[in-house]
């Protein structure tokens, strides 16, 4: 299972545009390469169901949030408080995403697509807001991503679309070599 799980590090009380906005964003993005959606430390103090309709009455972004209700209505939506020590473990292996990964953790594109063709999992953390992921995940990181592989900083929502795809893709050229 390969999973997208989005930290919310704007306001922890005040529901912004930034959030339910980014949520829109992310839900066609794992929709169409077969991710899952976690979302962490979101203000939102509604169930599942109650997110899905709050977001769908407040963008049109993602066909007016029909790819969340899809998420949702195939149970690939999931919605927590950040955990204290270790996320759940039906997630797999934690993937901290980040420009600067720490050497010793850093883990290429490659060799996690070669993981989930094995059929391993992995949660992807990414960032909401300026700060980025707080500085205790990345010690929390079984592993470090750096998709570009290059350093470069991403805004969030490019790396929401650029993970799930980059990854995707690999995998799937990784498939097709295999079959010849």
């Amino acid at each position: 299972m390969l999973t997208l799980g989005i930290v919310n590090t704007y306001d922890k009380i005040k529901i912004l545009d930034a959030h339910y906005r980014a949520i829109a964003r992310a839900a066609p993005i794992c929709h169409a390469f077969g991710f899952h959606l976690a979302l962490f430390d979101f203000p939102f103090k509604l169930s599942s169901e109650e997110l899905v309709a709050f977001v769908m009455d407040k963008t049109t972004i993602g066909e007016s949030g029909s790819y969340l209700k899809i998420l949702y209505e195939t149970n690939r939506l999931s919605v927590f408080d950040l955990p204290k020590k270790g996320f759940q473990a039906q997630f797999g292996d934690l993937v901290v995403t980040s420009s600067k990964p720490f050497p010793k953790k850093e883990v290429t594109p490659l060799k996690i697509a070669e993981g989930a063709l094995q059929n391993r999992s992995f949660l992807f953390l990414v960032g909401l807001g300026r700060k980025g992921l707080p500085k205790e995940l990345f010690e929390r990181g079984k592993y470090h991503l750096d998709i570009t592989s290059k350093g470069l900083s991403l805004e969030t929502c490019t790396a929401i679309g650029a993970i799930p795809a980059y990854i995707k893709g690999l995998m799937e050229n990784l498939e097709k070599e295999s079959s010849f």
